[in-house]
């Protein structure tokens, strides 16, 4: 592994930073938005984090990170829209809560492989991203984003549902 620039300490110490932020975010309100301020500070570290993913390139040009920060950017982007536009109704708030879960996938699974190649310093878990530790993680990332989904879904029809009832 090439040694961590300051651009990667940032975009490393940003992006454990909005993991963080983001599990606080689903635990306090069970799904991220900008209508609350940890939802706010999320997607703005986020789009942080994935722009500066844009400009790291010491591993042999464009790759897997930069499709994923595009991806991220792109699911902020879906979810703001759907946020501020609700273009299909009231499910809506269903497919942004689906765009703004995936943007903290999209975190979790270049930081895992990060994680797995660079630590512990000279003798790391894996060697490469296709090791089948990382490929398990990735699933299970996977796997937990579905279920999160699922769950904020859940949470989300209970609201509208309480909503309703008070009408």
């Amino acid at each position: 592994m090439p040694p961590m620039t300051v651009l990667g300490w940032f975009h490393t110490v940003m992006g454990i930073l909005a993991i963080g932020t983001a599990v606080f975010t689903l635990w306090r309100h069970h799904f991220i938005s900008s209508a609350s301020l940890s939802g706010r500070v999320y997607l703005l570290m986020t789009v942080v984090v994935a722009g500066s993913a844009l400009m790291i390139f010491n591993q042999g040009g464009f790759g897997v990170g930069h499709v994923l920060a595009i991806m991220t950017l792109a699911a902020v982007g879906v979810g703001a829209l759907l946020e501020r536009r609700p273009l299909l109704g009231r499910f809506s708030i269903y497919l942004q809560a689906a765009a703004y879960s995936a943007t903290l996938l999209f975190h979790m699974v270049p930081a895992i492989a990060d994680f797995l190649r660079r630590l512990p310093v000279g003798d790391p878990f894996v060697q490469s991203l296709d090791a089948p530790l990382v490929r398990a993680f990735h699933l299970a990332f996977l796997a937990l984003f579905g279920l999160g989904v699922l769950w904020q879904w859940r949470a989300l029809k209970r609201e509208h549902v309480a909503e309703e009832g008070d009408s």
